[in-house]
């Protein structure tokens, strides 16, 4: 669940700091310059991060479904749970009257609570299932086209025709999906239908996310409605799963992955791209975090020797371009 996004404030972070001025009274702009563009690299650095965090996290994951047959839901449960502590404990520390002044209103924890259960916990068991049944560059990819789903919502409530470069961007992501379900042959799938399933789940559950939670995250802070979000959905889910009945038999390097899952590939990868959005903007930090589909799609063809046919490249190029021109 990220925070409503706002316009882009590279502008606004360009404004020239008070001038030095030398011996002669000539201004000295050059230092401001420097810090605008110092500022601008450190973020693209941190939303290039932030979208590898997510990414490797995705192939992280199918290790420990497939290496490890952790089971789908069980991994869901432990990382929900796990991140939504990292999450109110980060809210503890920068926006503590939001911890406690949403517990208090009670129309805001409901709407939270259904929220929860249709969004986020859908999202997450979606998106590791479509890795479970596919890959986690493919799962990334399909995760994608909730760009497309968020558009049509905005055309739809703002009573707008799409511009051009949307179209453009709705027909690519309409063929990068043919592509990759078919490989090019309409008369068979490329991967299971379970998994396009899935994958059409995640992206819906996806798009919800960006649109349903924007008025609690403006009023109480990303780290309160994710924490408290996840905290909810994570006991609803273990209610079902009962994660204390089950430890799983693995090693070390197994529970190291789980860790990853929860404190880098969850948390991690949200507060970089935050941080990357006070930094760049949220047009380049949604372009930048587009790293996510190439690192899944690198760690997976390097870790687990994932082989993607030329459709499939071809596919996801023209998935990742759609996002460009719909920014």
């Amino acid at each position: 669940m990220t925070n409503k996004l706002p316009q882009d404030c590279t502008k606004a972070q360009a404004v020239k700091e008070p001038a030095e001025k030398t011996v002669d009274g000539a201004e000295v702009v050059l230092d401001s310059n420097k810090t605008a563009q110092s500022r601008l690299l450190r973020g693209v650095l941190i939303s290039l991060a932030g979208g590898a965090c997510w990414g490797i996290n995705g192939t992280f994951v199918k290790i420990l479904l497939e290496v490890y047959n952790i089971p789908e839901l069980w991994l869901v449960c432990i990382r929900e749970l796990g991140a939504s502590v990292l999450f109110l404990a980060t809210a503890y520390v920068v926006n503590r009257s939001g911890l406690t002044g949403i517990l208090k209103n009670k129309r805001d924890m409901l709407n939270l609570t259904w929220i929860s259960v249709a969004s986020i916990l859908m999202s997450n068991i979606s998106y590791v299932m479509t890795i479970s049944y596919t890959n986690s560059a493919t799962a990334t990819v399909l995760q994608t086209l909730s760009v497309v789903m968020v558009l049509f919502y905005v055309c739809v409530h703002n009573r707008r025709q799409p511009r051009r470069r949307e179209l453009i961007g709705i027909v690519l992501a309409i063929g990068g999906t043919y592509l990759l379900a078919t490989g090019g042959n309409p008369s068979e799938l490329a991967i299971p239908a379970l998994g396009l399933a899935w994958g059409g789940m995640c992206a819906l559950s996806a798009a919800a996310l960006a649109i349903l939670p924007n008025d609690l995250l403006n009023k109480w802070g990303s780290f309160v409605v994710n924490g408290y979000a996840m905290l909810i959905s994570g006991l609803m889910l273990a209610l079902y799963v009962q994660p204390w009945n089950y430890l799983p038999n693995i090693d070390a390097v197994g529970w190291i992955l789980i860790i990853f899952a929860i404190v880098v590939g969850t948390y991690g990868a949200y507060a970089l791209f935050l941080q990357g959005l006070r930094e760049v903007g949220a047009v380049r930090a949604s372009m930048l975090t587009t790293s996510e589909p190439l690192v899944a799609m690198i760690s997976s063809v390097l870790l687990m020797g994932t082989a993607f046919s030329v459709t499939d490249l071809i596919a996801f190029a023209m998935i990742i371009v759609m996002v460009y021109l719909t920014a």
